[in-house]
């Protein structure tokens, strides 16, 4: 790295071949690793981690402080894990005393004009599409898909595998494995393309199925529904994810959809 019209902080911990591109600014306590690539006009601030091989792309913002009137200059990060791409203007607020980090996972994509803010924790894998917003406190599981313009209430959880459709308004948690939309937000059936992209079998995508037919298409509620699908349904990685998200709910899950008259 040798950028005359870049502004480095002596204090940030750069490996020897990330690229700095002009106009970009790296303050103090930021830590870089190894291939990667930093665009122009990006602002990268105190607390930073950024992985190797991740692509940085002009006019982001990473580990700003966070944007809430609670925090009180504490000493946290903002991690982005190996392989990551942030497009433009992307920002990325750093946590709080809540999580004391915000971070962002392994092989990530998060399209241009995103907002991840403080205290979300968001898996391996995952693509956020233009405007996909993150409000604080947001647990995203591994391989999720948020479409465009997608917006998450704070303190939600999205389950692994979870697609959820562009313009959705995400106001209550969702189970891992499934394709969530229309307004309300609700249950539309399985992400059986992704999974099958990701290798699941027939047999066990079925398998997931019966289980979101029984909470989603047999009008239990979700206490019924939960002892029904531990009692009759076979012990799978699957099944206890699904039960386990159930029941660690603290938003409470979407519902079924339920058609208008």
């Amino acid at each position: 790295m040798n950028q005359p019209l870049a502004y480095v902080h002596p204090g940030a911990k750069i490996a020897k071949n990330v690229v700095v591109e002009p106009f970009t600014t790296i303050h103090n306590n930021v830590i870089i690793g190894e291939g990667t690539w930093i665009g122009s006009n990006v602002t990268i601030m105190e607390g930073a981690r950024i992985g190797k091989n991740c692509n940085i792309f002009p006019g982001s913002v990473i580990s700003a402080p966070p944007q809430d009137l609670k925090y009180q200059g504490e000493d946290t990060i903002a991690e982005i894990g190996d392989n990551t791409t942030i497009r433009e203007c992307v920002t990325i607020n750093k946590g709080t005393t809540d999580r004391m980090k915000t971070k962002i996972g392994k092989n990530c994509l998060i399209m241009a004009y995103c907002h991840v803010a403080h205290d979300c924790i968001v898996g391996d894998n995952c693509i956020f599409s233009n405007n996909s917003t993150l409000a604080g406190h947001i647990t995203v599981g591994d391989h999720v898909i948020l479409a465009g313009m997608t917006a998450v209430h704070q303190f939600c959880s999205i389950g692994n595998h979870a697609f959820v459709t562009g313009g959705s308004l995400v106001r209550k948690d969702v189970p891992p494995y499934v394709k969530a939309a229309r307004e309300p937000l609700s249950y539309v059936g399985i992400n059986s393309v992704g999974l099958r992209r990701r290798g699941f079998t027939t047999e066990k995508i079925r398998e997931i199925q019966n289980i979101f037919r029984i909470l989603y298409q047999k009008n239990y509620n979700n206490t019924q529904a939960a002892e029904i699908i531990e009692a009759e349904m076979e012990a799978t990685t699957e099944r206890d994810e699904i039960l386990q998200f159930i029941k660690n709910s603290h938003r409470g899950i979407m519902k079924g959809y339920i058609a208008s008259n």
